[in-house]
């Protein structure tokens, strides 16, 4: 029924400081940008390797997004990388704060948290 993961979408509070850290910082290229002038809106769809998106939106009174302590919903949006211990060093040399690295005890995997400008919280999950 389902083929696959297509998109996540996200609502910012400032698209500049986002469309920056999703583009310049992660690295997310874009696929398509467009101004809609009836909403007072951008839509921003960048492409993930592997074929997912995350599309960006701006909305002018979007109200903040609860997160602490953690409301129901989308708890966070995690990113498979190669080496972690790399990815954690670029988004430091930004100033981003990530947390200290864990290991999934299902998996062994390494893992970590950080956040995007608005404070959505997302994971790094070296695969």
């Amino acid at each position: 029924m389902l083929k696959g993961f297509h998109h996540v979408a996200i609502i910012c509070s400032d698209y500049a400081s986002s469309k920056h850290f999703y583009t310049q910082i992660l690295g997310l290229q874009p696929i398509a940008e467009h101004y809609r002038q009836q909403r007072d809106s951008y839509k921003l769809d960048l492409a993930l390797p592997g074929g997912g998106q995350i599309e960006l939106f701006s909305f002018a009174e979007a109200p903040p997004r609860p997160s602490y302590p953690e409301a129901q919903g989308l708890r966070h949006l995690a990113f498979a990388v190669d080496d972690i211990e790399q990815v954690v060093a670029k988004l430091r040399s930004y100033n981003i704060a990530v947390e200290a690295l864990r290991v999934d005890p299902y998996t062994e995997k390494m893992f970590t948290f950080f956040n995007d400008p608005d404070g959505l919280p997302l994971e790094l999950y070296q695969v």
